[in-house]
């Protein structure tokens, strides 16, 4: 099967995290028994060298230019000017910041050729870049690696919002993009067990307040998994109670769990092993976040 693959996010090396390694893994898997195709975005960070690694990996690799986001006036005005936006256009800014008209273009060849027989989105950001109509030409799928409207809510719910007033406005404008762009796929993919929920709700019969909006999609859940070939098992146990906790600490479902982990899990753990510690480890900490224990950076 020749699978067509959109991922905004350049998916290498597969050390990275978040949306790179998943995308890494998926096509790395699928490429031993499909033709994969990739049309990503580069930026100042991808050298030529990750270009041609990941070229290896797969049939074809499109790299276009990550377009350049536009000035947005700061202050309330921005803040303003980003929210009409989302409610006018229905797509969050964060979408169309990165929106490439060529790679649109380019796609919109490769589907009219009639060559894939799939096409997948690789996190919904890339949704943007499928048509509804594609549904009756070839299999369209998107890789939901978050739900937008369920981190939103769950964010809002636990109080660790960073702007809880935006996201209280931004809410039910993320359902509804949500509900929008799952109907113009007809098979979904889920991260979790939790999201399929969520993404069942939003797109089937389980809303009793919000009509259906794609009933006959097929929702299935791929977890994220561990490469054991790049992270092997330890050959023996180092001993001691050293804890460390690995993850991006300028994204506050990380520090959320981090924060639970230090609070709640860590003084049950010292209790039974008094010299028991905790690392925190992550790129770009947030140094005056509130969700921090006090004394904890």
């Amino acid at each position: 099967m020749k699978i067509l693959m959109i991922s905004s996010t350049f998916p290498y090396p597969p050390t990275g995290g978040g949306t790179q390694v998943r995308t890494f893994n998926l096509l790395q898997y699928l490429s031993q028994r499909h033709s994969i195709t990739v049309a990503t975005q580069g930026s100042a960070e991808v050298t030529a060298a990750e270009i041609a690694a990941l070229g290896q990996v797969v049939d074809e690799l499109k790299v276009f230019p990550r377009p350049g986001t536009e000035a947005i006036p700061g202050g309330v005005w921005g803040k303003v000017s980003r929210f009409g936006q989302f409610l006018t256009a229905g797509t969050p800014p964060s979408v169309l910041s990165i929106y490439s008209p060529e790679m649109q273009q380019w796609i919109n060849q490769q589907v009219q050729s009639g060559t894939y027989s799939a096409i997948t989105c690789e996190h919904s950001v890339n949704e943007i870049y499928v048509h509804p109509q594609w549904q009756q030409q070839l299999k369209t799928v998107v890789n939901i690696h978050s739900s937008v409207y369920g981190t939103c809510q769950q964010q809002l719910v636990t109080g660790t919002a960073e702007k809880p007033w935006r996201d209280r406005l931004n809410l039910p404008l993320l359902y509804r993009y949500e509900q929008r762009y799952c109907s113009k796929f007809n098979r979904i993919v889920a991260t979790t067990e939790d999201d399929r929920v969520q993404l069942q709700a939003l797109t089937g019969t389980h809303s009793p307040t919000h009509a259906p909006a794609n009933p006959q999609a097929q929702i299935q859940v791929i977890p994220n998994g561990v490469d054991l070939q790049t992270f092997p098992y330890r050959s023996g146990d180092p001993g001691g109670h050293r804890l460390i906790f690995v993850g991006a600490m300028d994204n506050l479902p990380n520090v959320d769990a981090a924060r639970f982990l230090t609070l709640e899990v860590l003084p049950a753990i010292q209790e039974k092993y008094p010299d028991a510690t905790l690392a925190l480890v992550g790129l770009a900490p947030l140094q005056r976040c509130k969700l921090w224990p006090s004394g904890l950076e």
